[in-house]
């Protein structure tokens, strides 16, 4: 206890504060523009996303050889009674203009078209145009696409004039990251400002948190930005988003369990420094194990195949790291040198009664202790009816067409595409083979259903042959993000890996989304037991027993599941979405277990911490009174920042943010008020086993002789009747309730 204590004064002892605070504004200087300069440290290439061993990626690494890795913007006419003399004529004119540019990375001299539809009477043309997809590319493709989208004009009169492939839709992808941070920033901030005014009913004490969580997001997003930089570590548009959301949430969520206690303190001791370093003590702990959890289950996403999940490990990582940091250090400083009136107009006094002890929760505690068993098993039922809604999930990816909220102009110009030209054109099949074997693979890819024979030609702007390899291309007749191309590759891969010597390879964008849906599959069979184990281990380290953590994942997975059905369904019959990415079911899972187990670190710690008092049960309603309204407030935090990423224009963004931030709801409301609390109070004391509490004889507080105020909060260790030990004003130290 002592030892404790004189560790939590560093942080807010008298002088301690301001050596803190000074520490961060030195911190703060350093960081704050590095961190405006993440963006342009994002890496958001197609190499940043596939698996680095999968095929896709070698062929588009060995492609670099023969060319500069470039994707097409493909310019799409069409009218509908067919192209009149002046649309030729303007379309012409267009392919002049095309040559001529250069800026953005476009290769305007190596522009090709116009391709019609037919020989003759044309309804439609396609004008390729490759743009340089290099370390800039990502950066420069909303602009390259705008240059052409300058040239060619807009659609008039009856002429229908669209930008797709591979060009247009990355360029519509770029635009939908662009400004993801403002966004997601101003998103959260909202959320955040409108939650602790709800919950602290202070204006003045929700700029302490607010201030501390932004300087942790700008320390967390330099220390990303220098690793990027020069420590190798892959960011994209995806993990930098993430990293703000979990920053603002778990910042937050810390803030309030701290706040939470001291708040306890303040009313049991005149001296504002000792109540925060028996705050910081108390909630210390389950603070500092939360946060272990969530680091050592983002790092368990190093372990992933795929590049994009894999960086994404130590991104979050880092940054629920630093709000910990932050939120331990910072923060209470802050506020104990802001003193009591921060807390304006509920402002704590020494002396004042605990509300918790007659509040909803204490009410709520009890009347599930009159008939636990009959509780949990109507409440896992329930849960468990919930996750049938699985059989609607189909997380087997999306194709470009769904991946926006909206109807973007590559999305129309691909459907326009696909209605004169083979759907595949514009993002073909990329393969690479020996050149003494080349005529061999070409005729197998040829005569591969589903591709279109007399597309198979050289790559454009590619060199012939390199180093006794040869690259040519062909298009297939589905649309490039469709299954049916999916399987096409399937069988163009089996086709030219039997024949000898050719050493054969089968990239291109259709290629890389099967490799990044087989990779991810492994990753989900790999990476969720990893996280479950880690969990685990966390949980009988921290809790010192072995029931209690089996009993928490088990509502944890509960809880999981039946987010995860009712997301489903909202998607299918609400949103209207026409699936899930791949990648969906993992990041659900592990940001629900990482961060839904934080509210059952807080309830069990506080239950422990009682239990060695008064015996479990009683244990079991006074923790579930002492953390209700603290974890319902943080719980509501974490699920609006999730829900911001519902403002970005992509539907995997929008649906990662629906399921978690439903997940966390029902992990605040169901599972951890109703749930956990049920079976706590059913188990009894063994749920400690195999520690010492689980052997300890207590009276049931339903029987004679238990206490009857099963709400009353915790104290010091040493709460008795006597004088109050140490400094910090008169008063007993503890007291009945």
């Amino acid at each position: 206890m002592t030892g404790g204590r004189g560790i939590a004064h560093l942080v807010c002892g008298r002088r301690a504060k301001w050596l803190v605070l000074g520490l961060w504004v030195v911190v703060l200087l350093v960081v704050a523009p590095l961190a405006q300069k993440l963006t342009d440290a994002q890496d958001n290439d197609a190499q940043s996303w596939l698996p680095g061993s999968a095929e896709s990626t070698q062929v588009l690494e060995i492609s670099e050889d023969f060319r500069p890795e470039q994707i097409p913007a493909v310019v799409v006419y069409a009218r509908d009674g067919g192209l009149t003399a002046e649309d030729r004529a303007r379309i012409a004119e267009d392919v002049r203009e095309l040559k001529q540019l250069r800026d953005h990375g476009i290769r305007g001299a190596e522009t090709r078209g116009p391709v019609y539809d037919r020989e003759t009477d044309p309804r439609a043309a396609q004008v390729f145009v490759p743009i340089t997809m290099d370390e800039q590319g990502w950066e420069r493709i909303s602009p390259a696409v705008e240059s052409i989208r300058d040239d060619v004009g807009e659609s008039t009169g009856g002429l229908a004039v669209h930008i797709t492939g591979p060009g247009g839709t990355s360029a519509d992808f770029a635009e939908a990251f662009e400004g993801i941070d403002s966004t997601l920033l101003f998103a959260a901030m909202t959320v955040v400002v409108v939650m602790l005014l709800i919950t602290y009913r202070s204006p003045t004490l929700l700029l302490v948190p607010l201030l501390s969580v932004i300087v942790a997001l700008f320390t967390a997003q330099a220390l990303v930005y220098l690793l990027a930089e020069h420590g190798g570590l892959t960011v994209n548009g995806q993990s930098a988003g993430i990293l703000l959301v979990l920053v603002f949430g778990a910042g937050t969520d810390y803030a309030l369990l701290l706040v939470a206690r001291y708040r306890e303190e303040l009313r049991r001791h005149q001296d504002r420094h000792e109540a925060m370093a028996l705050a910081l003590h108390r909630a210390g702990p389950a603070v500092i194990a939360s946060s272990a959890t969530v680091v050592l289950s983002m790092l368990v996403l190093m372990a992933a195949e795929m590049n994009s999940t894999s960086g994404l490990g130590p991104v979050a990582a880092i940054g629920v790291a630093v709000a910990l940091l932050a939120m331990l250090t910072l923060f209470p400083a802050l506020l104990v040198i802001f003193g009591r009136w921060i807390f304006w107009p509920v402002i704590p006094h020494h002396g004042d009664p605990d509300p918790t002890e007659r509040g909803v929760w204490a009410r709520t505690g009890r009347r599930i202790a009159r008939r636990p068993r009959m509780v949990w098993a109507v409440t896992a039922g329930v849960l468990a009816i919930c996750s049938l809604g699985l059989i609607q999930l189909r997380a087997e990816g999306i194709s470009n067409a769904d991946a926006f909220t909206g109807k973007p102009d590559s999305i129309v110009g691909q459907e326009v595409s696909a209605r004169y030209f083979p759907a595949g054109s514009g993002d073909p099949l990329v393969i690479v083979a020996n050149q003494p074997q080349a005529e061999e693979v070409g005729r197998a890819v040829a005569a591969t259903p589903g591709v279109v024979p007399e597309s198979l030609g050289p790559a454009p702007g590619s060199k012939t042959v390199h180093e006794g390899r040869v690259l040519f291309e062909a298009t297939m007749s589905d649309p490039a993000d469709s299954e049916a191309a999916k399987q096409t590759v399937e069988r163009v891969r089996d086709a030219v890996h039997e024949v000898p010597g050719a050493d054969a390879l089968v990239g291109g964008g259709t290629a890389a989304l099967l490799d990044m849906d087989e990779a991810t599959t492994h990753d989900n069979i790999l990476i969720i037991p990893l996280v479950l184990v880690v969990v685990l281990l966390i949980l009988c380290v921290l809790l010192r027993a072995l029931i209690a953590p089996l009993l928490l994942i088990g509502t944890v997975i509960l809880s999981f599941a039946a987010a995860l059905g009712i997301s489903a369904l909202a998607f299918r019959y609400l949103f209207d979405y026409a699936g899930e990415s791949t990648d969906f079911p993992l990041f659900v899972f592990v940001f629900l277990v990482a961060l839904g187990i934080d509210y059952n670190i807080f309830l069990t710690t506080r239950i422990r911490e009682e239990a060695a008092r008064q015996g479990t049960r009683a244990g079991v309603v006074t923790g579930l009174a002492a953390t209700g309204a603290v974890i319902t407030s943080a719980g509501l935090v974490l699920a609006g920042t999730f829900a911001a990423l519902g403002t970005l224009p992509m539907v995997a963004f929008a649906e990662i943010g629906f399921a978690v931030a439903l997940g966390v709801l029902l992990d605040t409301f169901i599972v951890r008020s109703v749930l956990v609390t049920s079976l706590f109070l059913d188990v009894g004391e063994k749920v400690w086993w195999p520690h010492r509490l689980a052997f300890s004889a207590r009276p049931d507080p339903g029987t004679p002789g238990a206490q009857s105020h099963p709400a009353r909060p915790a104290f010091e260790d040493e709460a008795r009747p006597g004088p109050k030990r140490g400094s910090g004003g008169g008063g007993p130290q503890g007291r009945d309730g």
